[in-house]
């Protein structure tokens, strides 16, 4: 029913069902990891009405579980990438695995899943630093890249009296570079993938 992804490793398929309603994988060597992707398999969606919360959970000095709230995937919604390096040191928050035992190794983190009701999952407030951007990647980087770009051009700017009549160079008013920077950001807002045509 249920996926889970994590860069540079095999991808799991397999979920430890720990309950009727409540699935769990195993993250060995969690420290190393910054995202995972949750996913479902497509062979078996949710019942209607129903979706799945999912939770993360690392061991804490003591051994003893951690669990955070990341998000959460549904039939509308199939997968989610969530954002856990930051969250190895956190709090943990209420979840549904409390009672449940299961069997822990100190070096290795969990992904639960919980089958719940969407009225429950849109009740539920995730971790905040869970979430991935919703910026893509390279939406991200055309937006840096521009901002280096004007600042770098921006910082040779001289006025024309202290301009030094040169007739083997090109000079290119600021103003221009500054309205060629608002209209490629003004585009990119629009659609991102503008410059393919």
């Amino acid at each position: 029913m249920f996926g889970c992804l994590v860069a540079g490793r095999l991808v799991q398929t397999a979920a430890q069902q720990v309950a009727e309603d409540k699935f769990v994988f195993d993250l060995p060597d969690y420290e190393s990891i910054n995202h995972v992707v949750v996913f479902m398999l497509g062979t078996i969606p949710f019942p209607e009405g129903m979706g799945g919360s999912v939770y993360f959970s690392y061991p804490d000095s003591n051994g003893m579980p951690v669990w955070q709230l990341l998000g959460f995937v549904t039939n509308g919604k199939p997968s989610a990438i969530f954002k856990i390096s930051g969250l190895k040191s956190g709090e943990g928050s209420q979840h549904p695995f409390g009672a449940m035992n299961i069997v822990r190794t100190p070096s290795v983190a969990q992904i639960g899943i919980s089958v719940e009701l969407l009225d429950s999952l849109a009740q539920q407030t995730p971790v905040g630093s869970a979430a991935v951007s919703s910026v893509d990647s390279f939406t991200q980087f055309t937006q840096k890249m521009l901002d280096n770009f004007y600042n770098f051009a921006s910082s040779f700017a001289v006025s024309q009296a202290q301009m030094t009549p040169s007739p083997s160079e090109m000079f290119i008013p600021a103003n221009v570079v500054l309205k060629w920077y608002e209209n490629f950001q003004r585009r990119l807002a629009q659609n991102p993938l503008f410059w393919k045509t």
